[in-house]
């Protein structure tokens, strides 16, 4: 093994033991890189007046210099403990303010240089945003007045946003709480020179614990030290001058919330004992509530440690969860109890049950619904209506239900009873309003609400406003978008007595853009943004989503791009196809069938897809659609791999049979699940030239307690586990193969190792593989290095065995 200092960065990188083969980093073909390298549009936020826009802006990429930084991975956190923030944080780079009325951007005075702007946050009254910005040794705060467009630091580089946003408005807009570095930290330990006062010991008393693989955990005492040292802050009340005082001494503060008249703050800190077999939102927790000026009023919650689960997606925990503060009181706490145990295999008339709890907590907490399904969440309305739903993952059920939050319902209204899978039949989410406490609850007026749906049909998507009833329950549809050559997403109803939406609209060249809609005058359409398409290049490219059948009579879809200038009627040159797709499991072959891709969806090649090589003239099918069915007592995985295949060749013929391609020249690609899928397609069919698997888990025994929607352990249905898992079948591989990798994966049970040893076996069997590791990159990837590497491996990949294949 060699290892190359590279000439770009001051940074090492390793190459494979295996392919015995050294490589620095390469960049794409000329045409992929004129797609890969684009300038990003801004983002954009409103306030809720529609006075002002904050424009966001951030690079495209981050780059190998940005993720080599002094990381610790504690708790399911990974921590640059340099700058006490995330390690994994994407920065805004720029803010710039304008009117909402007028076109011109405003650039934001007195930022600092080179800015690496986090956690902006809103002020109650709209007029000013706080915001973190990240230097060589910390975080600061820094306000901006939206108005003025003027930027101030207030305070220097302590803040610990560790654990997440360290930001707190006070219901005044004047102060803010901070969670500050405590004066006195200690040192980290040095793990690596640190030596060990005795050994790991981990106990099993019996009790059934049925765990998913997690990254990222405590291992020893130093990590529990650290852990700690890390996440305590010290708690400051700072107003707009930068006079700060201390409101809590040191703790290991996960959340705080006011209440929302801001009279009350709620306090939640992790306890001890910490668990090396779960991240921290599984650790032991407290919740207490005090007045604004600190005072304590009540301890509400008092959360266990967590290790043990029952079985099923619809287990939870015994006690008191989902608490908050109800959005339409001043400070009312509202929150759920399993009444089943938390069991869902316990056979109950009801679930859950919901309280509510008013401060300052004298009075017991008072029922307010009990639901015969696992608690879905609460949406508020005022002292009549709050809309409740329920959920239960085995049939894909969700219910909507209208109550009165000021009394028990023993019967809530039902409005909604629906497959959660199933797209066609989708009424949408109702639409919200900021209410004097500026928080969102339901939009009301004159006993009516209103729902905004994406509008999937069998025939298109046509997004739609409906006007609900709450007498009748009877709906009404005050809006359906018609267009057939662009798509138009409905974003917010602005003013429903004036019929002002906001929406953004898109097409296959045109890049989203946002535009106030009148919805009672036709055809009265303003632009607010005009964002220009960054890939012009595409331009002239051909789009259609397409439709087939499976072979049992399955409705699939897919997105075929085919190259410019391509000559669709005389089908001269029969195209490479290259397929990306990642499965999905459903209860029911109706939901599993609908189309829910849009053509007019503007085209925005990402390092994630293949529609990059249709610059090179290959026919690409993205977003193929690959179902795994399970209806009935049947489970999807019984037959994952049958169906598989048949999706498989399903695409295949599907574009084979309108004459575009040589079928001899198919390859096929996923990430992370649609990397196992590729893996497996190669491995039991011989439908595929070449595949590219790309952050994927391929040994199923590694995950032997579920993985992806499989609720069933491996010692339940070993054969299922064993046939999915091409690890275990990696003699039947023969077909060339990419492998790519992060070096750092932080997603659960897609650990690197899992490419390194199926590399490891299919190298030891002679199948024709490849593997790439890129270094410092997690499950998604985001080095500018990195990706124009990893363009380039797939090209190469691709030209030598599937486009020039003979």
């Amino acid at each position: 093994m060699k290892i190359i200092k590279t000439t770009l960065l001051s940074l090492f990188l390793i190459t494979s033991m295996y392919a015995q083969e050294n490589i620095t980093f390469q960049k794409p073909s000329q045409e992929i890189l004129e797609l890969a390298d684009f300038e990003r549009a801004p983002s954009i936020s409103m306030d809720s007046k529609l006075d002002y826009m904050l424009l966001t802006y951030r690079s495209t990429y981050k780059t190998l210099m940005d993720l080599n930084v002094n990381e610790m991975r504690l708790a399911g956190l990974r921590i640059d403990v340099n700058t006490n923030i995330s390690s994994t944080v994407t920065y805004i780079t720029n803010l710039k303010v304008r009117k909402v009325k007028d076109t011109q951007e405003v650039q934001v005075k007195g930022l600092p240089a080179n800015p690496r702007i986090t956690n902006i946050t809103w002020s109650p009254d709209q007029s000013k945003l706080a915001f973190t910005n990240t230097i060589e040794n910390g975080v600061e705060l820094w306000v901006l007045d939206v108005k003025s467009a003027q930027a101030t630091k207030l305070t220097e580089a302590n803040l610990n946003a560790n654990i997440g946003n360290p930001i707190t408005w006070f219901r005044d807009g004047q102060s803010i709480l901070i969670n500050q570095i405590p004066a006195n930290r200690p040192n980290l330990i040095d793990t690596s020179k640190n030596i060990p006062t005795g050994p790991i010991v981990s106990v099993s008393e019996g009790v059934v614990s049925q765990n998913r693989t997690y990254q990222d955990l405590l291992k020893n005492k130093a990590d529990e030290t650290n852990f700690e040292t890390l996440v305590t802050s010290e708690l400051y009340k700072i107003d707009l001058n930068g006079n700060k005082t201390l409101f809590k001494k040191g703790d290991l503060y996960v959340g705080t919330s006011f209440s929302p008249d801001g009279e009350y703050l709620m306090l939640t800190t992790l306890q001890k004992p910490f668990s090396y077999l779960v991240a921290l939102n599984r650790f032991p927790m407290k919740s207490v509530v005090y007045t604004k000026e600190g005072k304590e009023v009540k301890e509400v919650n008092d959360i266990p440690l967590n290790e043990v689960m029952p079985k099923g997606f619809m287990a939870v925990r015994e006690g008191k969860r989902n608490m908050g503060w109800r959005a339409d009181k001043p400070a009312t706490l509202y929150f759920v109890e399993a009444l089943d145990g938390g069991d869902p295999a316990n056979e109950v008339a009801y679930r859950d049950e919901v309280f509510n709890w008013e401060a300052p907590f004298n009075n017991a907490p008072t029922s307010i619904v009990k639901l015969t399904q696992r608690y879905g969440g609460i949406t508020w309305g005022n002292d009549d209506i709050a809309l409740v739903s329920d959920q239960w993952y085995d049939t894909r059920n969700v219910r909507t239900f209208m109550i009165n939050p000021s009394t028990s319902n023993e019967n809530p209204v039902k409005i909604e009873d629906r497959n959660s899978q199933d797209a066609y039949s989708d009424p949408g989410n109702f639409e919200l309003k900021r209410n004097e406490y500026g928080r969102y609850v339901l939009a009301i007026n004159d006993n009516k609400m209103y729902l905004i749906g994406d509008g999937y049909t069998s025939k298109g998507q046509f997004p739609f406003i409906d006007e609900f009833d709450i007498k009748t329950k009877n709906k009404k549809r005050l809006y359906q978008s018609n267009y057939t050559d662009k798509k138009e997403s409905i974003q917010s109803i602005e003013d429903i007595k004036k019929g002002l939406v906001l929406v953004s609209i898109q097409s296959p060249t045109e890049y989203p853009n946002y535009y106030f809609r009148n919805i009672k005058k036709k055809n009265d359409l303003k632009a607010i943004t005009h964002f220009k398409n960054p890939f012009e290049s595409l331009n002239g490219v051909y789009k259609e989503v397409i439709t087939y059948k499976r072979e049992d009579g399955l409705e699939l879809s897919g997105t075929l791009y085919l190259p410019k200038g391509y000559d669709r009627k005389k089908k001269a040159e029969k195209l490479p196809l290259l397929i990306w797709a990642y499965p999905r499991e459903f209860k029911d072959k109706n939901s599993a069938g609908q189309v829910t891709n849009n053509p007019n969806e503007f085209t925005f090649p990402y390092y994630g897809s293949f529609v990059y090589w249709v610059s090179k003239g290959y026919a690409v099918l993205d977003d193929a659609s690959f179902p795994i069915v399970g209806e009935g007592t049947e489970e999807p995985n019984d037959t994952y791999v049958q169906q598989l295949v048949a999706n498989g060749k399903a695409a295949i013929d599907a574009v084979d049979k309108l004459g575009f391609i040589d079928r001899k020249r198919v390859g096929v690609g996923g990430h992370s699940y649609g990397a196992f899928m590729t893996a497996n397609l190669l491995t039991y069919s011989d439908l595929f030239a070449v595949g590219i698997a790309r952050s994927g888990a391929y040994n199923r025994t590694l995950t032997p307690f579920g993985f992806q929607t499989e609720q069933r352990n491996y010692w339940e249905v070993p054969e299922v586990y064993n046939t999915m898992s091409p690890f275990m079948n990696a003699e039947k591989m023969k077909t060339p193969m990419l492998l790519v990798h992060g070096e750092a994966d932080n997603n659960p049970g897609t650990f690197t190792l899992q490419t390194e040893r199926y590399f490891q076996a299919l190298k030891g069997l002679g199948a024709p593989v490849r593997m790439v590791i890129l270094p410092k990159e997690s499950h998604s990837y985001v080095a500018k290095e990195n990706i124009l590497h990893l363009l380039w491996e797939q090209d190469q990949f691709l030209e030598k065995h599937l486009k020039n294949k003979k």
